[in-house]
């Protein structure tokens, strides 16, 4: 402002320094401090990027329509957090879904494990044997009223042998169990050691008990002569299998591997390694079987036939589980069908990849199966529980197996042991989990009469030569031979593999969803939120730092001049135009001077 020479003062139209402050008020800093809470979320309303937030600052002057927007953006929010705890709910419970696909590739042909059904009387155990049938012959005729032919196995004269102590223990006999009003039942009864507690194992089918019984009986036996899995296999059965062609071509002898089973006879494991090129009964194995039944044991097998189970490589064969019976007198086609299970492991679900990771010692030399860790699991429970093993598992490094001779209530303890295991009470269950990799064969039959009647007289002579004991002389020539054909149905096989629902990228694309539906923002507008909390934890720790401070020293003087700035600060807009233009720039800032002047009151 100027004189002239009338004296009146002229003004000049512009000061230079005025638009370089409100510049520099305009600027952000890296680090500022709101003065109120008021300020922060006014400042948040106006520049964040979530659609309706500004709403609450514009409409300030109307409080109906802030009212309004205040509820239906606090509602939004509640809905979002709602979908999202309904999300995170699911996505926590891990779901899974089977996803099926289809593959076309050369496979592996399975392992083929076949039995004769004939379970033989081991050379040092025939006079056991003997007195156990003439012992179930009396219990069954007391019961039935029923006599056995005098066809029986006698003692060879020339069978001197050792014989083991031998204990029979006749109060274990069958019983018809009456029930007042219901069905007959017929049973054994077990006791404890001290006799104090006993049970029945009935049947309501008396030919189940008399097998279980006699079975029982004949575990004891053999427990006493545990070399009779080895002898008895090499002086039985090197003639079950007449003849054998895989793809055509004779099978060798490197392929089968031979056991031999207690109850199921004598058996071989086909374990051919090469893969099936083609489909169809050309291109897999046939193989021409005897059916005799001679040292047959009545009360222990009743089927007469071929056992046969189709099974994975090194994996055990459990006949009694998973086998198929094959009558003799026919041919028995089986196309085979291989379906492959992946399982997710934790946290969506619990399988094993090996016997790493399992709670139980696995007893079998093979690869980890569902059903070996079981048997194994409930062998270790047994030889806890009853300081024996059950002979038809194996044992455990330092253990024995039952017979009555040594473990006088050992029956007791196993059978209960064996209800439990078959009512999951048994941690068994918990401790055998499924393999994440699993193959399954689906199986599809037909049958025919084989040989037929014009055939059956030169197929039986031509089998003849290869047998100690001759065919024709059967009453029944179909009776003695049997003949099964295993091939792959197709080389397409079915992958069913596990799939979890909500995976982390799509957990946050469902979120980034629900988000922009309510909101209408994106993963930045999540970080303004964020930096609003900060400012907020930042500011409350700041004004209850300055409170702490100014309580005990505070002054008459200090409280006006602080009672005169703060209208000044808390000044807010009333117009979203108005907000930008008055504070040009981010709305209620601390101007770089104030910040100066206040830094010496923080804490």
């Amino acid at each position: 402002m100027a004189h002239t020479t009338s004296g009146s003062p002229t003004f000049h139209e512009a000061q230079q320094p005025l638009p370089r402050v409100r510049e520099d008020r305009r600027r952000e800093r890296l680090v500022e401090l709101h003065t109120s809470f008021r300020e922060l979320f006014t400042f948040f309303c106006t520049h964040a990027t979530i659609h309706g937030a500004i709403r609450l600052v514009c409409s300030s002057q109307n409080r109906l329509k802030t009212a309004s927007w205040g509820l239906l953006f606090v509602g939004a929010l509640g809905a979002l957090y709602w979908q999202f705890g309904l999300l995170l709910e699911q996505y926590w419970r891990y779901p899974v879904i089977m996803t099926v696909s289809v593959h076309s590739e050369q496979k592996l042909f399975p392992a083929v494990t076949l039995c004769d059904m004939n379970p033989h009387r081991p050379r040092s155990a025939r006079h056991h044997l003997q007195v156990l049938d003439e012992f179930a012959q009396e219990n069954i005729r007391s019961l039935y009223t029923f006599n056995f032919s005098e066809n029986r196995d006698v003692l060879f004269a020339d069978d001197r042998a050792p014989q083991p102590a031998f204990y029979l223990d006749r109060g274990i006999r069958l019983q018809r169990l009456g029930q007042p009003g219901g069905q007959n039942r017929v049973g054994f009864r077990l006791c404890n050691s001290t006799g104090g507690d006993c049970f029945y194992r009935a049947y309501s089918s008396a030919v189940t008990a008399a097998r279980e019984w006699y079975r029982f009986h004949y575990v004891n036996i053999l427990a006493l002569m545990p070399s009779t899995r080895e002898d008895s296999h090499q002086s039985h059965g090197g003639h079950f299998v007449f003849s054998c062609r895989f793809e055509g071509q004779d099978c060798q002898a490197r392929h089968f591997q031979t056991f031999h089973h207690p109850t199921y006879g004598s058996c071989y494991t086909f374990n051919g390694v090469s893969a099936a090129q083609h489909p169809g009964i050309s291109h897999g194995i046939s193989l021409v079987l005897k059916a005799e039944q001679q040292d047959h044991l009545p009360l222990l097998s009743m089927e007469a036939g071929i056992k046969v189970m189709i099974h994975g490589h090194d994996h055990t064969p459990f006949l009694e589980h998973q086998g198929f019976s094959i009558r003799p007198g026919t041919e028995t086609t089986i196309g085979i069908r291989e379906d492959e299970v992946h399982r997710l492991g934790s946290p969506y679900g619990h399988c094993t990849k090996g016997v790493e990771g399992v709670d139980v010692q696995l007893l079998y030399n093979a690869s980890y199966t569902l059903q070996a860790c079981l048997v194994s699991c409930f062998q270790q429970l047994m030889v806890e529980t009853c300081s024996c093993g059950y002979y038809l598992h194996p044992l455990p490094s330092g253990a024995e197996y039952c017979s009555y001779a040594r473990h006088p209530a050992w029956g007791h303890c196993f059978y209960r042991l064996h209800r439990d295991l078959g009512t999951h009470r048994l941690p068994c269950s918990s401790r055998c989990p499924r393999p994440c990799r699993e193959s399954s064969y689906k199986l599809s039959a037909g049958t025919s009469r084989w040989p037929s009647s014009k055939s059956a007289d030169w197929i039986l002579a031509v089998l003849d030569k290869r047998s100690h004991r001759s065919l024709s002389q059967s009453p029944s020539l179909r009776s003695n031979v049997a003949k099964v054909n295993i091939f792959y149905q197709e080389l397409n096989y079915r992958t069913v593999d596990e799939t979890p629902v909500y995976s982390v990228p799509q957990l946050l694309s469902a979120m980034g969803s629900l988000w922009s539906l309510w909101f209408g923002s994106s993963v930045l507008s999540v970080l303004e939120l964020l930096e609003l909390l900060l400012d907020a934890v930042a500011l409350t720790l700041l004004l209850g730092c300055r409170w702490l401070h100014r309580a005990p020293g505070s002054q008459p003087g200090a409280a006006t001049g602080a009672s005169h700035a703060k209208p000044e600060a808390n000044q807010l807009p009333t117009d979203c135009r108005d907000d930008t233009n008055r504070l040009g720039g981010p709305a209620g800032l601390i101007s770089h001077g104030a910040s100066q002047s206040s830094g010496g009151s923080l804490c």
